[in-house]
């Protein structure tokens, strides 16, 4: 088990350190789904990049901004289902969320099939 507030003290700490304002760490790995814990120094942004088969934003501490199709802002306490296009994420101020993903989806037939 892992205490979700100490991790992300852990890695605003780290974030805040760190040159490019950024500290991640995968914290869960169950079949096709990944649990990440992601902290972002207000202002840095996750550039643009393809989204997974299923993923959703859980912000743990500040807010953050997802843009590309469309533009979400997403504060504490708040989870939001991810876009399924391309999206970028920018911290609005100091900022931890924890990422959970899915990598593959269960196909018609013949079983799992790699997220395009």
């Amino acid at each position: 088990m892992a205490d979700l507030n100490v991790l992300a003290q852990r890695h605003l700490d780290a974030a805040l350190a760190d040159e490019h304002g950024r500290s991640a760490e995968l914290i869960l790995r169950d079949g096709p789904m990944r649990q990440t814990i992601i902290a972002l120094r207000d202002g840095v942004e996750l550039a643009e990049h393809n989204s997974p088969a299923a993923a959703s934003l859980q912000v743990l501490v500040g807010s953050v901004r997802v843009t590309g199709q469309d533009v979400t802002d997403i504060r504490d306490g708040r989870i939001e289902v991810l876009t399924h296009h391309r999206h970028a994420v920018l911290a609005l101020e100091d900022a931890v969320f924890l990422l959970t993903t899915v990598t593959s989806v269960e196909g018609s037939v013949g079983g799992p099939e790699r997220a395009r």
